[in-house]
């Protein structure tokens, strides 16, 4: 009976996930066009064991499980855990041979998950808290800050370049050409699958149309004013759930 409620209660957490995470996924969503969320998985799916090595990093807590047949590691936005802990792991994002430069450890394998499950002497409690530092990226601190927060007012569009909603406008005849863009850094998640990403606008656009996703080398803040040029991704699909309308991938980024 324990177990049956306790992938119920899987099953309930993800659909809190995937419905507090609707307006910023991808496709309609990362509506990134605002940032992309991994679709929350079967419960059947899940993976039970008990966590025997834990640490954070930059808004991210990585643990490594053993399921009695094997260990495996997983990292979720920062939540409460220690040693010992019983917890279920959803299927996520596998990233092979990651490199975490926060950490300075390489692992041969991390599942990203949007959330994992840890249980207390009450039962199972979902802890599931949004990273707000640096990412995850997968993973890192995600930034707090939300876009109605940075001032986009006074942004001059750069010179030969395009406005967000212009890009987005232009989608059919601009992808997979070189396109440059200034705007303000609204989300900054840094050390995700070895790269930084940015979340970009310039106040034009609307729902939909108006955040630009860049990754990149280049560190920036939210609320900095920067100056991208890179080639525009129509329709990206990394899998797993991790869906773009748009996006420029190794984007040139200057901070002004």
């Amino acid at each position: 009976m324990k177990k049956h409620l306790f992938y119920l209660s899987i099953g309930a957490l993800a659909l809190t996930l995937a419905a507090g995470c609707k307006n910023e996924a991808p496709k309609s969503a990362e509506a990134p066009q605002a940032q992309a969320e991994t679709p929350a998985p079967p419960a059947s799916q899940a993976k039970t064991g008990t966590v025997v090595e834990t640490m954070n990093a930059a808004g991210y807590t990585y643990v490594q499980v053993d399921t009695g047949s094997e260990k495996i590691w997983a990292a979720a936005p920062e939540f409460q855990v220690k040693v010992g802990d019983s917890v279920a792991v959803p299927e996520g994002m596998p990233m092979p041979n990651y490199h975490s430069k926060t950490l300075n450890r390489d692992f041969d394998m991390v599942y990203f998950v949007p959330a994992v499950m840890v249980g207390g002497a009450e039962g199972m409690a979902a802890v599931a808290a949004p990273a707000t530092g640096e990412m995850p990226s997968g993973h890192p601190p995600i930034s707090a800050t939300k876009a109605e927060d940075v001032d986009l007012s006074g942004l001059a569009k750069a010179e030969g370049g395009k406005s967000i909603e212009e890009i987005y406008t232009g989608k059919a005849e601009l992808a997979g050409k070189e396109v440059t863009v200034r705007g303000k850094v609204v989300k900054f998640s840094p050390d995700i699958m070895g790269k930084n990403w940015i979340h970009l606008q310039d106040g034009t656009g609307g729902e939909g149309t108006n955040d630009l996703t860049i990754t990149t080398n280049v560190t920036a803040n939210v609320g900095d004013t920067v100056l991208v040029s890179g080639v525009l991704t129509a329709d990206k699909d990394f899998g797993h759930g991790y869906q773009y309308d748009l996006i420029i991938e190794d984007g040139k980024v200057t901070v002004e």
